[in-house]
C-alpha cells in the first residue's frame, strides 16, 4: 500500500533541511513501517500520506488518451449506426431489460458524452465532470449489451469510477492552469494504492484462474500452437510443437499471471516484470483482437514506479522543450486531501532538542478515503468469487463474463444449434435460421440470454402468424476440446421456463466432465487420419437423440460408437441399427438420420467423414497447378483444350478469370489470384503494413466521425431529404481505394482452410 513511500516520504511532507532519518528494512523493501498497520489512525495517516502526483497524472493522460481511441474501435462508433438502426426487429440483451437504446441520433450523442468526457480525463479538464461524463455513459452502454461483456471492457469502467474519485488532476492538466492551488500538489497515497492493488488483481486472479486443470493440461488454447509469433521459441524449446506450445502459452503465461504484480511492485525485480509483462501484452495484441486492452495494460506498469518518475524522466529533455513536457521541479504544494505530520518544537532557552512529530489531525475525507481504499480491495477480490450468490448466471463456467478475470481459460466450439418454434394453438412446428432477429452469438452459452432470446421471439413472431409460440433450443458446444454435447435441455420450452438470477438454472444439461480423459484418445484418433478425413466427437444423454442431416458433399460419412449404447435410424429407409462400442454403421448422404441413447449412461460416438466434394476439387486444383508449372517451364507439349487456355495467360491479372469458362478453372485461377495478394501482403515491408493499417484506420474512424456529424445535425435542425441523407451516408461509408470491409480477414480464412 505504501510502496512509494519508500522514495521521500519526509521529504514531500517536511521541508529539505530536516535530517533524512534510518529507514527500517521493512519501510526499504514495502516502503511502510510495521507501526504503521498497528491501528486504525497509523493506518488512514499512511494511506493519507502526501505523495507526488507525477505518475498517477501521466496514467490519466494515457487512459484518457485510450479510451478515446476505444470508443471509435471496440465501443463501436464506427458501426453505431448497424447496431442501433431504428425499426429493426431486434433482440437485445441488456443486463437488466428496462433498459433500451435511445433513438439512433440519440445514442451518437451519448457517444459523444463519452468520447468528450475521455478527451476531458486526457487533458485534465473539467476533471470531475470529465470523469461523470465517461463513465456515466460508458456503464450505460456496458449495461445495454451483455453479449460485448469481456473482463478489459470491465476494467475500463472500474478505473474510470476509481479516477472521479482521485486527484488525477493534480499534475500535466489544463485543471492546473487555471487553479494555480491544484498545480503540483500533492495527492494521498491512496490513490496509488487502489490502482496498484487493482492492476495487482487483475494479474493474480487471472494466474489463480488459471490453475484450471484445462488450462495446466493445455486445452484452453490450443488453436494458438501454430502461430507465426510462437516460431522464436523454436530455437529455445526443442521439443515437438505440442509441448513448446504447452510450455509457452500455459506454462508461461501462468507464471506470467501469478508472478506479476508481485514481480512489478519490488524494487529488484520491477526491470524483470516490466520486460516480461510489455512483451507478454504486445504478444496479445497481435493475437487476439481485444482493443486497447494490451495498450493499457501497459499504461499501467509505470505506476508500480516511484511517483516522481516522470519528472526524473522529462528532466532528460532538452531544455527548448520543457514547456511543452510535464513539471520536473520537485516543489510540490501542500493538499487538504493529505495528512502532513505536526512537528512540535520542545526546545527551550537553556536547552535545545531536536522537534518531535505530533499525531496528525486526520478529516471525515481523510478516514472515507481509507475506508473506500479497504472496502474496494475487498471488495475486488470477493467479486470473482461471488457467483455462488448470482446463481442464475453460472453456466459450465461461473457468472457473468466480465469480473471474474478467467481471461482465455475457455474456448469454445458449436457443431450444431437448432431452433424449433410450436404454434400455441395450431400445433404447427417449425423451424428458424440460428441467431435470427440478433446481432450476436454469445447467447448459445448463457441461460439468462437465452431466456431473453426466447421471450424477445415470442413477441416477434405473432407479426408472422405464428400464435402463442413456443421456443426450443438444441444447442451443441464443446469446451476445451471436449465431446460435443448439449448445453442446455431441448425438450424445455424456454418461453415459459423459469429463470431467476438467484437460483441455479433448472433447464441446464451438465457438463460430462467425467468424460474429459478421452481427449487423449480424441489426438491419438486424429493422429491416425489422413488429411482428408475430418472427425466430431459426440456425447449425449439417456432419453435424449440427435436428428442429423449429412451433406451431399459428405460422401463418405459413418458414425462409430466409444461408449455407451445407441440406435441409429435411417429415417427415409426407415430402418434402425443398434449399435455397441467398437461398432460402426455408414449413414447415407443426403438424407436425415436419428441417434438414440439408448444405454443407462451418456453415450459417446464419433462422425468419420470425408468431404468428398472438396477432396475431388483439391485433386482438380493440383492436376491444374502442376499443368500451368509445366507451361511455364515449357515442357508442355501438347496443345491445351480451349477451356485450358486461361492458364497460359493466369499471370496477367483478373482478365484470365473472366475469360475461364471451366467452373474448376475459374475458380483455381481466382484462388491463385488471392493467395498472390496474401503472399504480397505478407512479405509487405514494415512501412507499408504501417500505411496499410493506418489507412484502414483512418476510414474507420472517419466513418465513424461522419456519422456522428450527421446525428448531431438531425437532433439540431431536424432530417433533411432522403436523398440528401443517402448521399451523406454513402460518402462517410467511402472505403479505402482497392479495399473491402474485412478483406484481409477474408484472405486469412481462404489460405488457412482452402477455398470450397
Amino acid at each position: 500500500a505504501g510502496h512509494d513511500v519508500k522514495v521521500h516520504p519526509v521529504k514531500d511532507a517536511t521541508s529539505k533541511k530536516d535530517k533524512p532519518q534510518t529507514k527500517t528494512k521493512m519501510e526499504h523493501i514495502f516502503g511502510f513501517k510495521k507501526e504503521d498497520l498497528t491501528s486504525w489512525r497509523s493506518l488512514v495517516s499512511l494511506l493519507n500520506r502526501p505523495t507526488d502526483p507525477a505518475s498517477l497524472g501521466i496514467f490519466r493522460c494515457l487512459f484518457g488518451l485510450l479510451m478515446a481511441i476505444d470508443i471509435t474501435q471496440e465501443r463501436g462508433l464506427s458501426h453505431l449506426d448497424y447496431k442501433y438502426l431504428d425499426g429493426a426487429p431486434v433482440c437485445r440483451f441488456p443486463l437488466f431489460n428496462f433498459l433500451q437504446p435511445l433513438p439512433m441520433d440519440w445514442m451518437y450523442l451519448v457517444y459523444v458524452v463519452m468520447f468528450l468526457g475521455a478527451l476531458g480525463i486526457m487533458f485534465g479538464c473539467f476533471y470531475r465532470l470529465s470523469c461523470l461524463m465517461f463513465i456515466s455513459t460508458y456503464w450505460y452502454i456496458f449495461f445495454l449489451d451483455k453479449t460485448t461483456w469481456n473482463n478489459h471492457s470491465y476494467l475500463y469502467g472500474i478505473i474510470g469510477f476509481q479516477l472521479i474519485l482521485m486527484d488525477g488532476n493534480r499534475y500535466w492538466s489544463i485543471d492546473g492552469l487555471w487553479k494555480p492551488s491544484i498545480r503540483n500538489a500533492h495527492v494521498p497515497l491512496w490513490n496509488y494504492t487502489v490502482l496498484r492493488a487493482q492492476i495487482f488483481i487483475v494479474y493474480f486472479i487471472a494466474g489463480v484462474k488459471k490453475l484450471d486443470a484445462d488450462w495446466v493440461e493445455g486445452y484452453s488454447m490450443s488453436y494458438l500452437a501454430h502461430h507465426w509469433l510462437f516460431d522464436p521459441f523454436k530455437y529455445v524449446f526443442l521439443s515437438s510443437t505440442d509441448q513448446r506450445y504447452l510450455l509457452v502459452v500455459h506454462g508461461c503465461g501462468l507464471v506470467l499471471d501469478l508472478t506479476a504484480g508481485y514481480l512489478l511492485f519490488f524494487d529488484v525485480t520491477r526491470p524483470y516484470a516490466f520486460f516480461f509483462v510489455s512483451y507478454f501484452h504486445c504478444m496479445n495484441s497481435q493475437l487476439f483482437s481485444i482493443g486497447m486492452f494490451p495498450y493499457t495494460m501497459l499504461a499501467t506498469s509505470p505506476l508500480f514506479c516511484y511517483p516522481d518518475w516522470p519528472r526524473r524522466f522529462f528532466a532528460r529533455f532538452p531544455a527548448f522543450l520543457r514547456g511543452a513536457l510535464p513539471f520536473t521541479t520537485c516543489d510540490l504544494q501542500p493538499s487538504t486531501s493529505c495528512v502532513y505530520p505536526e512537528i512540535e518544537n520542545t526546545s527551550t532557552e537553556r536547552q535545545e532538542t531536536p522537534p518531535v512529530a505530533k499525531t496528525p489531525k486526520l478529516r471525515l475525507r481523510h478516514k472515507l478515503g481509507a475506508i473506500f481504499t479497504v472496502l474496494y480491495i475487498i471488495e475486488q477480490f470477493f467479486l470473482p468469487y461471488s457467483h455462488f450468490i448470482t446463481q442464475g448466471y453460472n453456466n459450465w463456467t461461473n457468472g457473468l463474463y466480465g469480473y471474474s478475470w478467467d481471461m482465455m481459460v475457455h474456448s469454445r466450439s458449436h457443431q450444431h444449434v437448432k431452433i424449433t418454434y410450436k404454434d400455441g394453438k395450431t400445433g404447427e412446428i417449425g423451424f428458424l435460421n440460428p441467431g435470427v432477429f440478433t446481432q450476436s452469438r454469445r447467447w448459445k452459452d448463457h441461460g439468462d440470454m437465452l431466456k431473453q432470446y426466447a421471450t424477445c421471439l415470442s413477441q416477434l413472431l405473432p407479426r408472422y402468424n405464428i400464435s402463442e409460440p413456443e421456443i426450443y433450443f438444441d444447442i451443441w458446444v464443446s469446451i476445451n476440446e471436449r465431446f460435443q454435447q448439449r448445453i442446455f435441455d431441448p425438450r424445455v420450452d424456454i418461453v415459459k421456463a423459469d429463470w431467476s438470477p438467484f437460483q441455479p438454472n433448472p433447464w441446464l444439461m451438465p457438463l460430462l466432465v467425467d468424460l474429459s480423459p478421452w481427449r487423449t484418445k480424441f489426438q491419438e484418433i486424429e493422429g491416425s487420419l489422413d488429411n482428408q478425413t475430418e472427425i466430431v466427437f459426440i456425447a449425449d444423454f439417456p432419453g435424449l437423440h440427435l436428428e442429423n442431416f449429412v451433406s451431399e458433399d459428405l460422401g463418405n460419412t459413418s458414425v462409430q460408437v466409444l461408449q455407451g449404447k445407441v440406435n441409429i435410424e435411417i429415417v427415409e429407409e426407415k430402418k434402425n441399427f443398434t449399435l455397441e462400442p467398437g461398432e460402426q454403421i455408414k449413414v447415407p448422404a443426403g438424407a436425415y438420420h436419428k441417434v438414440y441413447t439408448v444405454s443407462d449412461e451418456p453415450s459417446c460416438y464419433m462422425y468419420i467423414y470425408v468431404n468428398t466434394t472438396e477432396a475431388a476439387l483439391q485433386e482438380n486444383f493440383t492436376k491444374l497447378f502442376e499443368l500451368q508449372e509445366r507451361i511455364r517451364n515449357g515442357t508442355e507439349t501438347e496443345p491445351l483444350p480451349p477451356e485450358l487456355q486461361p492458364l497460359i495467360a493466369a499471370d496477367d491479372g483478373e482478365g484470365a478469370e473472366v475469360n475461364a469458362t471451366d467452373p474448376i478453372v475459374r475458380l483455381f485461377l481466382k484462388r491463385q489470384r488471392r493467395m498472390k495478394e496474401v503472399k504480397k501482403r505478407r512479405e509487405a515491408g514494415v512501412l507499408e503494413r504501417l500505411e496499410r493499417f493506418t489507412i484502414k484506420k483512418y476510414y474507420s474512424v472517419r466513418r465513424g466521425f461522419l456519422m456522428t456529424a450527421i446525428a448531431l445535425r438531425n437532433l439540431a435542425v431536424g432530417l433533411p431529404p432522403l436523398e440528401q441523407l443517402t448521399r451523406e451516408v454513402a460518402f462517410a461509408n467511402m472505403k479505402e481505394p482497392q479495399a473491402e470491409a474485412n478483406q484481409d480477414e477474408r484472405l486469412k480464412d481462404e489460405v488457412g482452410h482452402t477455398e470450397l
